[in-house]
């Protein structure tokens, strides 16, 4: 039969050659990928090990609580808290799995030092990482806020201040840890308060104390935290130099603020070295100090033109019936009035002036005088004038 010319018998020796050679090279192939093949299913049977161990990690650690729960938790970061405060905090309320795992993975992912305090919505779908990030993020809120504690403001001016401006939730409990002052005995201006013999008769033991400023706070402060940042500021104000002169005078340092909030609330900034001339000069002669401003803060009386039944009120603070100081400040003087109470105007001191009376109501302007006569016949005209400033303001 005719054969295509490509086509020939193979002889068996040339058969023979051929099938050794296509073993030969099946060997080889074999011997090359069979290392290949082990280190492949080495690397399938890893991984699927560690996909195995990572499913469960993430099942049991990193992934939200409840895919499907994604109902609203508000979640708060307080100021100051730690990441430890904070994981435990996540896990009480079922928003993670483990909070030793949350605050292990926090501080190697670099977290820890990032969380910012604040409210934030939080809810169980979310993931650990997702968790994080949001509390990272801050909440829009502001963490810090401005008060302004105005020189003349009694303890209860300020409580209904930080009331109004809703530093504070409860006005009667801020007056009665400032009432106590049992709670701020660390200071040694209070402590010396609490220790004094008429202690309990005064109307507030922080009375004087709570220095008026601008302050920033933390939105989250207590009120034990307020009334500590300003009673601080106390102590800044009353320096060593201030402490130094007081004992010149042989006053106390609390002896200075009861005279320094009677100037305070007594006249304007420019007359009250003049004002404390005319206290000091009383308090040589054991005069009373006859300073209308204590009968006020006792009985709350807002006229000008006090009555004789006004002047008789019976209290350790009123200063027409007890001899010298009265029993404490009267409210919260400003550093000028401090520094007026320990350095009086020397002219006033050595004319020995005596009297003084409001000339102006409008605009605070006093009247000096050196003897009775002269401040009667001050009073008499200028007494008008009190009158009318009461009935234009309904008092």
């Amino acid at each position: 039969m005719n054969r295509n010319r490509q086509e020939r018998d193979y002889t068996p020796e040339e058969l023979h050659r051929e099938r050794e050679y296509g073993v030969f090279w099946y060997s080889w192939l074999w011997t090359a990928l069979r290392p290949l093949l082990l280190a492949l299913c080495v690397v399938l049977v890893v991984a699927g090990v560690v996909m195995g161990g990572w499913n469960w990690v993430n099942r049991n650690f990193l992934a939200p609580v409840d895919a499907e729960d994604q109902t609203e938790i508000t979640f708060v970061v307080a100021s100051g808290s730690s990441l430890t405060k904070v994981a435990n905090n996540l896990e009480e309320a079922g928003l993670i799995h483990n909070r030793t795992v949350f605050k292990y993975v926090a501080d190697f992912l670099g977290y820890g030092q990032k969380i910012q305090s604040g409210e934030y919505k939080v809810n169980r779908a979310m993931n650990m990482r997702q968790i994080m990030d949001l509390l990272t993020t801050g909440d829009g809120n502001p963490i810090t806020r401005n008060i302004t504690i105005i020189p003349g403001w009694t303890v209860r001016d300020i409580a209904a201040y930080l009331a109004e401006q809703k530093v504070i939730e409860n006005e009667e409990a801020f007056l009665g840890l400032c009432r106590a002052g049992t709670s701020f005995a660390e200071y040694y201006y209070v402590a010396d308060v609490l220790a004094s013999p008429n202690a309990a008769a005064r109307m507030f033991a922080l009375e004087g104390y709570l220095a008026p400023d601008t302050y920033e706070i933390y939105t989250t402060a207590a009120a034990e935290d307020v009334i500590r940042k300003l009673l601080s500021q106390t102590e800044a104000v009353f320096n060593e130099e201030y402490h130094v002169r007081a004992e010149q005078l042989k006053m106390t340092m609390d002896e200075v603020l009861t005279l320094a909030s009677m100037i305070e609330k007594e006249a304007k900034t420019a007359d009250f070295s003049k004002v404390s001339a005319v206290f000091h000069n009383r308090l040589k002669k054991n005069m009373t100090l006859g300073s209308d401003v204590t009968v006020k803060y006792v009985s709350g009386v807002k006229r000008m033109a006090l009555t004789d039944s006004d002047l008789k009120v019976n209290s350790p603070y009123n200063t027409y019936i007890v001899s010298g100081l009265p029993l404490g400040p009267i409210c919260s003087p400003s550093p000028a009035a401090i520094r007026a109470a320990l350095y009086p105007d020397e002219q006033y001191v050595q004319d020995e002036y005596l009297y003084f009376c409001s000339k102006d109501p409008s605009t605070g302007e006093l009247y000096f005088s050196r003897t009775l006569q002269e401040h009667e016949l001050a009073v008499s005209i200028y007494a008008p004038l009190w009158q009318a400033y009461d009935r234009e303001k309904g008092l």
